[in-house]
């Protein structure tokens, strides 16, 4: 586990959905409405989308602090 500040994150190109990756095959977007409740999921396997998700995590895994590390400010 890893945190990223906010402050850190703005350069950076995220996926508009939460998700999940999954064997650098698929992704597992996560849904939600207005209020913050699930709506549902949906299973990705497009190559394409899989690896910007893959992208995105490596960048964000990379500027983000080791949990071990981390002090809140």
């Amino acid at each position: 586990m890893r945190w990223l500040p906010r402050r850190r994150a703005s350069s950076l190109l995220l996926p508009g959905n939460d998700c999940w990756v999954f064997d650098r095959s698929s992704v597992l977007c996560n849904h939600f409405n207005g209020d913050g409740e699930m709506t549902g999921e949906e299973l990705v396997t497009d190559a394409g989308v899989v690896h910007a998700c893959v992208s995105a995590f490596e960048a964000i895994w990379e500027r983000a602090t080791p949990h071990e590390e981390y002090r809140p400010v």
